[in-house]
């Protein structure tokens, strides 16, 4: 730490008070070290039988040892020579913790590293590494990097194995904001960023990455490859923390806790901060897209990677071994290997050429979580216009088929003794990240055709000639200079894959999720169109109808992408109906079967046939339209109000205001849908009537009334100061927003004699059930 009045070296401020304190207590925890090395002043015989009861393999000795080369005026070279001792037993204990000794280690009563810390081993490596910084001398001492490199690995070790350490150097924000110091040296950088990485996974206050001194300079002297592992730590500090419990995911937990921070969380001011670095996005850009050089002679990848697979729980253990390796070739590439050396490191002697894909594949899982959290974020628009500038889409699109999805992946590999879906594979998050990358570049957002090439948009723009219809704003702006290159583009190498999938894949969910952002927003028919042309509405029937799929997420996911591939497309109906009227129309009925079993999850594809039934309705006039009507049995069946009903009264009744969530409250506004084009025919009226008949029927009365004018209450609240979700509402509709503030305010209203509000309808015994207890 610098003098007094100087400039903090990780703080990048004038000293202050606050700094003094910090002071004291580092030397704080050296009076610690001492202490508990003044307790091993014993008779060594006493000490040795000690030691040998209670299983402390000799760390109270070797502390001593430590604590007493390390003194300020002290070289450190004697200091580097019992660390390593202590290192070596740490370290086997670390590695029994993640591989298969794990059980034996934590069965142990005192293992070495609680040991190590009780004796305050923690508190002396934490002094030493900042002992630089406590000099008064105007020339900083320069710590040995092998010194620096075993400090770290030892805190790490205990962190491995005593939770009790991670959340203590959690706590030491002055030592977290010294440990970015440190990343500034290449040699000391690896082992820095995976004890940060952990420290960081436990900290209950989110680090404030403005509070780094000189980021932006730290962050442009990496070199690639340190830039691909800082995402790793990046990833923590951009993103929202998790909220814990199920009860605080609903969304009257969410809105009470903006109401409370008002202004942007620490991850949104970690976004800005990231963000007015010069040159950060186009980086991370160029890691996303660059290609690998992959080794000849791979045929055997997957078997050896069987045999590595147990090291790879942690980035470090990949990070070692691929820094091992890249040693081992500049060092044979000026002198002959010696093969006793190499006989007495086997780790590096069967370390597989194609680690290097795996090692890429994770780098390019951080980097694409960054960039898509920053998708996600308050600017998101400046984030959209430079990563369409940087050609991300067309670089990863250029990759698709050698890197991403080619032929010979780890997703066909069984892992850890699970099926080929199993989450820690590296290959399998990196699809899974980039599906969510696509989903939220897409998403609501004219830059959606960089997704195509250029003879793809030419097909577009030739299907809206020949529908006669125009071609859409967002089309129109696109600038064909960024979209992508090759025979096919992003989207089209997506839809192939997707149709190919295994019908128990995992990846059908996001597959479908990203494909349908495409979709997602103003309506385009020319998309629609697109989409059709290459097979997607069968494929999606299939997997619903005739699949078996029972996997609720992946129906899901499915039924969403219907509803936006047939919506106001009456071409789309038609085509429905053709797949579903064989076999005297057991198709139809399973599909409904489907739809049914779970209202939730297909509650929006509902709202889609609703909506589009009510547009082709009032186009008697186009020939085709008045067949489809006429022949389409999912229409048929919907034109029936009796139906109609039957699903507002489920959608009302299996949602309430302290169960809403961002999964749900689809219901809500699927629900108002209804409702909103029952008012525009005039008939609101007749929907809340059988709304009543129907819960006094069920011996509930008031019930299902009170809980939707709860619920409508909550909406205006929810909706009323969220521009992004009532934009979305508007869009996906068609329906102006004013409409539906108009709605909902027509049936919250509080004249019992007005037709159209709920309150008329509920017997005045039954009023204002359970609102006393409502708080939006």
């Amino acid at each position: 730490m610098a003098t007094l009045g100087s400039e903090s070296p990780w703080t990048g401020g004038k000293q202050s008070s606050r700094n003094g304190n910090i002071i004291a207590k580092i030397r704080q925890s050296q009076i610690v070290g001492q202490g508990f090395s003044r307790g091993t002043q014993l008779p060594e015989a006493l000490l040795q039988e000690r030691d040998k009861r209670a299983k402390w393999h000799g760390i109270p000795k070797l502390l001593q040892k430590l604590h007493e080369s390390s003194h300020p005026n002290s070289d450190l070279s004697h200091t580097h020579s019992v660390l390593k001792e202590l290192s070596s037993l740490l370290s086997m204990e670390a590695m029994s913790f993640v591989t298969e000794d794990r059980k034996s280690a934590q069965e142990s009563i005192f293992p070495i590293t609680y040991t190590f810390d009780l004796f305050g081993g923690v508190d002396l490596l934490v002094e030493i590494l900042m002992r630089p910084t406590l000099t008064m001398q105007k020339k900083k001492p320069k710590m040995n990097d092998d010194l620096v490199n075993d400090c770290l690995s030892v805190l790490y070790n205990c962190c491995i194995c005593t939770e009790g350490v991670t959340k203590s150097l959690a706590a030491r924000e002055y030592f977290v904001l010294f440990l970015f110091t440190l990343m500034t040296n290449k040699k000391t950088f690896l082992q820095t960023a995976t004890l940060i990485e952990d420290i960081l996974g436990v900290k209950k206050a989110m680090i404030q990455l403005e509070g780094i001194a000189n980021l932006s300079g730290l962050v442009q002297s990496f070199d690639q490859q340190q830039l691909a592992n800082f995402c790793r730590i990046l990833s923590i500090t951009v993103s929202e923390p998790d909220m814990g419990n199920d009860e605080k995911h609903t969304l009257l937990a969410k809105n009470a806790q903006q109401k409370q921070n008002a202004s942007l969380s620490h991850a949104e001011v970690n976004q800005v901060t990231l963000l007015n670095i010069p040159g950060f996005i186009e980086r991370l850009c160029k890691l996303a897209t660059r290609k690998v050089s992959e080794a000849t002679g791979t045929s055997n990848f997957l078997q050896e990677l069987e045999d590595w697979y147990t090291w790879l729980d942690n980035a470090l253990v990949l990070d070692a071994l691929m820094q091992m390796a890249t040693e081992e070739a500049e060092h044979t590439s000026t002198e002959l290997s010696d093969e006793s050396s190499l006989a007495t490191s086997p780790l590096r002697h069967r370390l597989p050429q194609s680690m290097k894909i795996v090692h890429e594949i994770m780098y390019k899982v951080e980097v694409l979580y960054v960039l898509c959290v920053l998708l996600m974020g308050s600017h998101r628009n400046q984030v959209h216009k430079m990563l369409a500038e940087f050609r991300l889409i067309p670089g990863l699109n250029n990759l698709f088929d050698k890197l991403i999805w080619r032929k010979y992946t780890l997703s066909n590999h069984v892992a850890h003794g699970q099926n080929e879906n199993c989450d820690c594979s590296p290959e399998i998050s990196f699809k899974i990240q980039f599906l969510r990358l696509l989903q939220s570049f897409s998403d609501h957002h004219e830059n959606k055709y960089l997704l195509l090439n250029s003879q793809e948009l030419n097909e577009l723009s030739a299907i809206s000639l020949k529908a006669n219809i125009p071609e859409v704003e967002a089309f129109v702006n696109t600038d064909r200079s960024l979209v992508c290159d090759g025979k096919k583009g992003l989207l089209t190498r997506l839809l192939t894959v997707m149709k190919k999938e295994p019908q128990d894949s995992s990846f059908r969910f996001w597959q479908a999720r990203a494909v349908e952002s495409f979709l997602r927003g103003a309506t385009s028919y020319a998309d629609q169109m697109f989409l059709l042309k290459r097979g997607l509405l069968e494929h999606i029937l299939f997997c619903i109808i005739d699949s078996g799929c029972k996997s609720k997420d992946v129906l899901q996911s499915y039924f969403d992408l219907l509803g936006e591939l047939m919506k106001f497309n009456i071409d789309t109906f038609k085509r429905f109906n053709k797949y579903v009227s064989t076999d005297d129309k057991v198709k139809f009925q399973t599909f409904m079967t489907q739809i049914n079993s779970s209202l939730v999850d297909s509650n929006m594809l509902v709202r889609c046939i609703i909506l589009s039934l009510d547009r082709f309705e009032s186009q008697t006039e186009d020939v085709k339209v008045v067949e489809v009507l006429s022949e389409c049995c999912l229409l048929s069946f919907l034109a029936r109000v009796e139906n109609r009903l039957s699903f507002l009264f489920r959608l009302v009744n299996i949602i309430n205001v302290q169960t809403l969530t961002q999964e749900n409250v689809s219901c809500l506004n699927t629900s108002l849908v209804v409702l909103m084009l029952a008012r525009r025919r005039g008939k609101l009226p007749f929907y809340l009537k059988a709304l009543r008949e129907k819960e006094h029927a069920e011996k509930y009365p008031g019930c299902l009334l009170n809980n939707f004018h709860n619920l409508l209450c909550f909406w205006q609240c929810h909706y009323l100061n969220k521009d992004k979700d009532s934009t979305c509402l508007e869009n996906s509709s068609c329906i102006p927003f004013s409409y539906w503030k108009e709605t909902v305010s027509v049936l919250l209203g509080s004249d019992r004699t007005s037709l159209c509000a709920i309150a008329s309808y509920i017997d005045e015994p039954f009023m204002d059930l359970d609102r006393d207890l409502l708080e939006y």
